[in-house]
C-alpha cells in the first residue's frame, strides 16, 4: 500500500485528493487512524499530492505579534465562546470578501465558501470531529484567481494544506483554531446511532454551549447522565483522536495562520463575562492585526504565558492516553462497553448515580423510572 505521507499519520485534510488530476487518491478511515492511499495504476508520479501534504511540506510558522482576550457583541450570544470567529467572518464579508469554513450539512461536517452573511451563520459553533474539507482548496484558489479576498477558517493542518495548495497568498487570510485533536466522523455517527439519533436526518448538532460540553440535537440533549455524554467524555480525555493528532507538528506557540483563536480559559475577568464566553486571539501577521481591529471587538489584555498554560495545544499535542488501545479494541461493542473497560470505576459510579437520580420511590414501594432514563447496554 502506497500512501501520500507516513502510515497512520494522515490528518485527513484531503488536499491531496483535491490536487490530484487523475483521481488516484482515496482517504481510508479505520476509526483510530487515517491514510491517504495512492492508486498506483492511476498515478502518473507527478508528486503533487506529496507537495501539498502538510505532513510532508511543513508550512512556515510565526510567533504571535500581539494577543488579546475579548468578544464580539453581535455574535457572542450565539457562539461557543466569545464570538471571535463569527465576528471576523462577518467583518470580512462586509468588506467584500469570501469565507471558507466548516458547517453541518446533510449529516456531515463539510467545508463551503460563501460571501452571503446569512449562509455564513452556519459556520458558527465548535465541531469536535474530523471534518471533510475535500474540494474546498480548489474553490478557494478559484476565488483568489478572480481577484477576490478569501478568509479560510480551519484547523492548523487544514490551514497548512490551503497554504500549500494556493500559489498566490496575497489575498488569502487565514484563521486557525486551537485544536486538541479530532476523532473519526464514524465514531460520532456510531455514538448517535447507539442513542437512536440518525445523523442524516437531523438539522443541526451542537457540541457545546459556552462552558457546558455535551452533544445536543435540536431540543434533544444526547447525554449519558446529568454531567456529560460518553462521546464528549472520550473527546475531552483525548481518548479517541486519530493517531496523527498525538504527534501534530502544528500544536506549538508558533502558528501557521494570520490569526489563532481559542478559549481564554482561566481568565481573570469577571465570572459573569466568563459565563458569556471569552475568546483568546493571537495575531501572527499584520494582516491578522488589521482584520481583528476591523471586527469591532471588545478587547482586553491577556497574559500570554497564562493563556499558553491553559491551552496546552499551544505548547505540544495532546498526549495519547494509556487506555486508547483498550478503547478501540472494544468500541465495536459500543461506547458504554468501551468506556466501562477504560475507566470502570468512573463509569459504574456515574451509572449508579444516574440510576438513583432518575429513580423515585413512591407509596407502596413502587419504583418509577422517568421516561428519559438511559438504557445502559453492554
Amino acid at each position: 500500500m502506497k500512501t501520500v505521507c507516513k502510515i497512520n499519520q494522515c490528518a485527513g485534510c484531503k488536499a491531496c485528493v483535491d490536487v490530484c488530476k487523475k483521481e488516484a487518491i482515496s482517504v481510508e478511515d479505520t476509526l483510530n487512524a487515517m491514510n491517504a492511499i495512492i492508486d498506483e495504476k492511476r498515478c502518473i508520479q507527478c508528486s503533487a499530492c506529496e507537495r501539498v501534504c502538510p505532513n510532508n511540506s511543513i508550512v512556515q510558522k510565526r510567533k504571535p505579534q500581539v494577543w488579546y482576550q475579548g468578544w464580539n457583541r453581535n455574535t457572542r450570544k450565539t457562539s461557543s465562546s466569545g464570538g471571535a470567529a463569527a465576528g471576523l467572518i462577518e467583518a470580512f464579508i462586509h468588506s467584500g470578501g469570501y469565507v471558507a469554513a466548516c458547517l453541518f450539512k446533510d449529516g456531515e461536517f463539510v467545508f463551503d465558501i460563501t460571501n452571503d452573511l446569512d449562509y455564513a451563520k452556519n459556520f458558527a459553533g465548535s465541531k469536535y470531529v474530523k471534518s471533510n474539507p475535500v474540494n474546498i482548496y480548489s474553490k478557494v484558489a478559484k476565488e483568489l484567481k478572480t481577484g477576490n479576498k478569501v478568509l479560510f477558517v480551519g484547523l492548523p493542518c487544514q490551514v497548512a494544506a490551503v497554504k500549500n495548495y494556493v500559489k498566490n497568498t496575497d489575498n488569502l487570510y487565514t484563521i486557525d483554531l486551537i485544536c486538541h485533536g479530532s476523532p473519526s466522523p464514524q465514531l460520532l455517527e456510531k455514538f448517535l446511532e447507539e442513542n437512536k439519533v440518525n445523523i442524516h436526518t437531523i438539522e443541526n448538532l451542537k457540541f457545546r454551549n459556552k462552558t457546558a460540553f455535551g452533544l445536543e440535537s435540536g431540543y434533544k440533549r444526547i447525554s449519558f447522565d446529568a454531567q456529560q455524554d460518553l462521546y464528549t467524555f472520550a473527546f475531552l480525555t483525548s481518548l479517541d483522536y486519530t493517531e496523527n493528532c498525538y504527534s501534530c507538528r502544528y500544536a506549538t506557540l508558533d502558528r501557521v495562520s494570520d490569526i489563532t483563536l481559542g478559549d481564554s480559559w482561566g481568565s481573570e475577568l469577571s465570572r459573569e463575562e466568563q459565563k458569556k464566553g471569552i475568546s483568546l486571539i493571537l495575531c501572527q501577521t499584520e494582516k491578522g492585526v488589521e482584520l481583528v481591529k476591523s471586527a469591532g471587538f471588545e478587547l482586553e489584555e491577556v497574559d500570554l504565558d497564562k493563556a499558553v498554560t491553559a491551552n496546552h495545544q499551544l505548547r505540544h499535542p495532546s498526549e495519547m492516553p494509556d487506555k486508547r488501545n483498550t478503547f478501540f479494541e472494544n468500541i465495536d461493542r459500543g461506547f458504554h462497553y468501551a468506556i466501562s473497560k477504560c475507566y470502570p470505576k468512573m463509569y459504574y459510579k456515574r451509572r449508579l448515580k444516574t440510576f438513583l437520580q432518575k429513580t423515585k420511590i413512591i407509596g407502596g414501594g413502587q419504583t418509577v423510572i422517568n421516561e428519559y432514563d438511559v438504557s445502559f447496554k453492554e
